[in-house]
């Protein structure tokens, strides 16, 4: 399992973290893409046809021998405008947004299950010693 990193932003993360969370769930490649909110907004209208920015988007890849789990996008802009906002570092709520995006290439899905991916995103975080996850915030 190798993470590909292209971080087209100065945020800094503790890369190491994010190997050590990805290596309990899956043994496959992951890419991540970090880019800035204009980017973001314009990847999210390019593949979702949704005009807006957003935190993360996952495109999960078929689950075939030698293939990549899948790319993930990150928007550091709200990375850190959110750990501002709830008073945790900023190196955490990367982390956060990386096991959202994670378990949404693993096959989760929040907006259609029956809170599977919320249990799974509390016992990552637990096991970890994050502070609370993209979904328990909106759940409060």
């Amino acid at each position: 399992m190798k993470l590909y990193i292209q971080n087209e932003t100065k945020i800094e993360f503790d890369e190491k973290l994010l190997e050590q969370i990805a290596k309990n769930y899956t043994n496959k490649d992951i890419e991540i893409l970090i880019i800035n909110d204009d980017k973001m907004r314009e990847l999210n209208k390019t593949t979702r046809g949704i005009d807006k920015s957003t935190d993360v988007l996952s495109f999960p890849l078929e689950d075939l021998p030698h293939t990549p789990l899948g790319s993930m996008a990150i928007n550091a802009d709200m990375v850190i405008k959110t750990a501002v906002e709830f008073g945790h570092s900023i190196g955490h709520e990367f982390a956060l947004m990386f096991i959202h995006s994670l378990l949404h290439l693993l096959g989760y899905d929040h907006e259609k299950d029956k809170g599977e991916m919320r249990e799974m995103e509390e016992e990552i975080i637990k096991n970890f010693n994050l502070p609370k996850s993209l979904i328990q915030r909106v759940e409060e």
